[in-house]
């Protein structure tokens, strides 16, 4: 579950940890209200993906008449597939300099891990490739947390022990955010360093687990507003789906072979749209279901079914493209890899209906991505 950077700063404030002052707006006219009430502010996309501020989805406003007209040319914007609907409103803040501090989860090593770096306010990935002395890391113990002497070492590693006094607190603050709330991922980039030596959270990123949603019933109103509408359709739909930034709509079953799937179409020359695993024994229904959820994205220009079956028919897979052809009145190339349980009783199903599905899954990848570009 992702959270949109006001959601952030309200759990940020709650827990401790100093943000700016800010309103949320959803007109111009309360853009206005709260420029009159905070002074200058910066006018901010509410969107669950970065590069905001590269989008032009973040404005500066002097006055409350400025705030009006960047409210204007915010609101209703496109960020990355992302319609905006709402902005933050928060008091400019006078930055003397930008940190770095998230906790996340370490797959390695099987831990929670807090870095620090003095470089803030760029993509941590872009630090760790570029700058890696840069980065400090520590894992905490899981059952007593971090120790006031390791965070200081912590600290000291990413060369900022005169800001000690500050950080220590603020640190573990932030720990104890992430494990009330099952955060998986907790960020704050930049951390800003204010003229009169203090800390803010100048932006914020908090993702929570969704195996633990179940402990945290207050959180599910945040879910739908920070998460992508096609993802959280297929959730509805009890579909396993992510979103990417391609054009080749991507179906398969089981984890491995999807991703599989997705390796090749980029070796073809092309890029997924998303992932999407129907799992094992998927029947009709579920295949018509992900088909229906594939036609929803209007950047999807090509189809690619790719299945291997073992508890999976042949048959079913099939029925179940042929019905939401007919259904959907599909009209995007469609090309189907099938082998296994049932392949001869699926592929005479797919012939009648006018599918002629691919023997291998690498001429099907060549194929949509062939008949894709032509679109």
């Amino acid at each position: 579950m992702k959270f949109l950077e006001y959601q952030v700063k309200e759990r940020f404030k709650t827990a401790g940890i100093p943000v700016p002052e800010g309103r949320l707006a959803r007109t111009p006219d309360e853009a206005t209200r709260a420029a009159g009430a905070l002074g200058p502010i910066a006018i901010k996309a509410q969107v669950p993906v970065g590069g905001r501020g590269k989008a032009g989805g973040i404005k500066l406003a002097r006055t409350p008449a400025e705030a009006r007209v960047m409210a204007q040319d915010v609101l209703g914007m496109t960020i990355k597939g992302y319609e905006v609907q709402e902005v933050w409103c928060e008091t400019l803040v006078e930055i003397a300099r930008e940190l770095y501090l998230g906790l996340t989860l370490d797959r390695d090593q099987r831990l929670l891990v807090l870095i620090l770096s003095a470089q803030g306010g760029m993509e941590i990935e872009d630090v760790a490739a570029q700058h890696p002395e840069a980065i400090a890391r520590l894992h905490p113990d899981p059952w007593r947390g971090p120790q006031p002497y390791e965070i200081r070492e912590l600290i000291f590693g990413a060369g900022l022990g005169p800001l000690q006094a500050a950080l220590v607190p603020l640190v573990m603050k932030l720990y104890s955010l992430a494990r009330t709330l099952d955060g998986i991922t907790v960020e704050i980039n930049p951390l800003a360093v204010t003229q009169d030596g203090g800390l803010v959270a100048a932006d914020g990123k908090l993702e929570v687990d969704d195996n633990a949603i179940f402990r945290h019933k207050d959180l599910v109103g945040a879910e739908e507003a920070g998460e992508d509408p096609l993802e959280a359709e297929a959730k509805r739909r009890h579909l396993t789906y992510v979103r990417l930034d391609g054009t080749i709509g991507v179906i398969g079953n089981g984890a491995g072979l999807v991703m599989n799937t997705l390796d090749l179409v980029q070796q073809q020359g092309g890029r997924a749209a998303n992932f999407l695993d129907i799992g094992g024994g998927a029947k009709a229904d579920v295949v018509h279901n992900a088909l229906e959820l594939l036609a929803m994205d209007p950047r999807v220009r090509g189809i690619l079914i790719n299945i291997f079956g073992g508890i999976t028919r042949g048959d079913e897979v099939a029925k179940g493209i042929i019905e939401a052809r007919r259904d959907l009145g599909l009209k995007l190339p469609l090309v189907v890899r099938m082998t296994g349980t049932r392949e001869a009783e699926g592929r005479k199903l797919l012939e009648a209906a006018g599918v002629a599905p691919e023997v291998t899954a690498t001429a099907a990848a060549r194929k949509i991505v062939e008949l894709a570009s032509r679109g």
